[in-house]
């Protein structure tokens, strides 16, 4: 019985898989599995760390010839949050539901009748 023999496996990242175009192959692999860009793959988003006690977010992504970690670049004010949303935990359930990338908190002027025209009266309604 023989065995297969074993894929390439390589990390790229992301803005280097659409520079080059040795990596078209990666980049339409990359494309049907994610067809819709970020909100596809950020489910899939995994954290690996690094040989300097940093880390990097990844999807993998797999061809004929090779297996691919893409390196996402994620930013976030608070690691621990997207850590927390990774692992499926939303840290908001309890606030009201701010939802990610908000800064938080309440709105400077909670009275918005102020900035009414009053040229939209909803009295027709």
């Amino acid at each position: 019985m023989a065995t297969a023999p074993k894929k390439k496996r390589a990390v790229v990242s992301y803005e280097n898989m659409l520079a080059k175009p040795e990596l078209a192959e990666l980049a339409a692999a990359f494309a049907a599995k994610y067809p819709k860009g970020f909100n596809d793959y950020l489910p899939d988003l995994m954290r690996y760390p690094k040989l300097d006690g940093t880390d990097f977010y990844a999807v993998t992504v797999e061809i004929p010839e090779a297996i691919y970690l893409v390196k996402i670049k994620v930013k976030t004010d608070n690691i621990d949050d997207i850590e927390r949303w990774l692992d499926g935990e939303d840290s908001n359930d309890d606030e009201g539901g701010s939802s990610a990338g908000e800064s938080g908190g309440e709105l400077p002027d909670d009275n918005i009748s102020q900035y009414s025209t009053g040229e939209d009266d909803s009295s027709d309604m």
